[in-house]
Parts: structure tokens; C-alpha cells; sequence
């Protein structure tokens, strides 16, 4: 079984995100506290939202909101608040930016093995981007969850009785992907991609030879 990623594994997410935040820093920077500063700063109310609220384009617009608050020392005026606002329509898409070699890489491992598709955040917007993908058809099951540790993986185990040592947990992210499913025995295969999200990274263990490092999507065929 080969289980997958969606979200900067799949297709662009972070990467939306990230120029909305490019816009911000540049809104807020002030000589006092440079772009840096206020990036630390959004990181921290991110970070704490995350635990609370979950993940999402909405829970992003509120720690902006937070972080205009937190930064001003006042809460957000009406008009600070509506240009956050403007920011959603940054992700109200009704197509996603398939990563180059994941349309034929996955029709051919579809051929060859069972594959799912793991993905965490708000339920209604990712099951909008899995829709857009027009890659359901290749999994067995789609899974939405709101986060992703090692309780999410061994229910998977459970769910579908997978054997671990031949289950491959297939994503970007350290913290979501690899970490979690290693720990619930699975195999794990990394594919960096260069905009995860700073709260997805973390050290894996150079001497792990159960995580398979990878370069790109594509090359995925050569081990499976």
C-alpha cells in the first residue's frame, strides 16, 4: 500500500500561502521590526492557532488578523480588516497546480499497488483541491483529517489491515508525513519540496533505512 500526501506532495499549496505572507511582511514591516521580525511573529500565532483552530486558508486569515492585533497593539481597524479579507480570494480556487510528473506517476502506480490519500486541514476546502485534482479516481480511499500523528496512522493500519513493513507513507513534510508514520512502523518516503511550510519541517535521522529520500515525484517509479 502506498499512502499519499496531498497538499506541496501532490500539488502547490504553500506556495499560495507564501505570497499572501510576502505581502503582509511588506505591509507591516516598520523600521523597528523588519520583515523578519514580523515573519517570527506570525510563525509564533500560527503555530499556536494550528493547535486551536486547525489549519486552513481561514484559520491563516485569523492569524493575520491576530498578528496586525498583537503588532499594533489594538485590535485590526475595519479597513486593516478588509484588506485581510481580500486575501481569501488568493485561495478560492477551482483548479490546483499539479506538481510536474504527479499525473503519470500516479495513473502508473495506480496499475501496480493499492494507494490512499492522506491529507489534514479543513474538510470542505481540501476536499474541494482532491475534487480539482482530478486524481480521485486512483485511490482506494481519500482520508481528511485534522491532524496528522501517529494516532492517524495506526488507525489507517487498523482501518485497512496494512502490513507495516510493506506500507510506504509517500509526502513533503517531516513533521506530518515521515515522523509520525515511522513512528506508527511504516516506511516513509521523503520528496522535499521547496515551499513547505516552515511548521511541517524537522529533523529525520540520516541513519533511518526506512525512509527512501527522494528528488522528485517521478522518481518514484523506479522503487515501486
Amino acid at each position: 500500500m502506498l499512502i499519499f500526501d496531498a497538499d506541496d506532495t501532490l500539488w502547490e499549496n504553500n506556495v499560495i500561502f507564501e505570497r499572501v505572507i510576502d505581502e503582509f511582511l511588506a505591509w507591516m514591516a516598520r523600521p523597528d521590526l523588519d520583515r523578519d521580525g514580523v515573519r517570527a511573529v506570525l510563525d509564533g500565532i500560527e503555530a499556536a492557532n494550528a493547535v486551536t483552530h486547525g489549519y486552513g486558508s481561514k484559520v491563516f486569515l485569523r492569524s493575520l488578523g491576530e498578528c496586525v492585533a498583537q503588532l499594533r497593539g489594538r485590535a485590526a481597524t475595519q479597513e486593516e480588516s478588509a484588506r485581510i479579507s481580500g486575501w481569501a480570494a488568493a485561495f478560492d480556487v477551482d483548479r490546483v497546480e499539479l506538481i510536474p510528473g504527479v499525473a503519470e506517476t500516479l495513473a502508473e502506480l495506480a496499475r501496480r499497488h493499492e494507494l490512499l490519500l492522506l491529507t489534514k486541514g479543513d474538510a470542505q476546502e481540501q476536499q474541494r483541491k482532491v475534487a480539482a485534482s482530478g486524481l480521485t479516481r486512483h485511490f482506494r480511499g481519500v482520508h481528511i483529517v485534522a491532524e496528522k500523528d501517529v494516532a492517524t496512522y495506526e488507525e489507517l493500519k487498523r482501518t485497512y489491515a496494512l502490513t507495516p513493513e510493506a506500507t510506504w507513507m509517500i509526502g513533503n513534510s517531516p513533521k506530518s508525513d515521515i515522523l509520525p508514520a515511522r513512528s506508527a512502523g511504516l516506511n516513509a518516503v521523503f520528496i522535499p519540496n521547496d515551499h513547505t511550510w516552515v511548521l511541517e519541517h524537522g529533523e529525520l535521522d540520516p541513519a533511518d533505512g526506512k525512509v527512501l529520500r527522494l528528488s522528485a515525484f517521478g522518481e518514484l517509479l523506479r522503487h515501486f
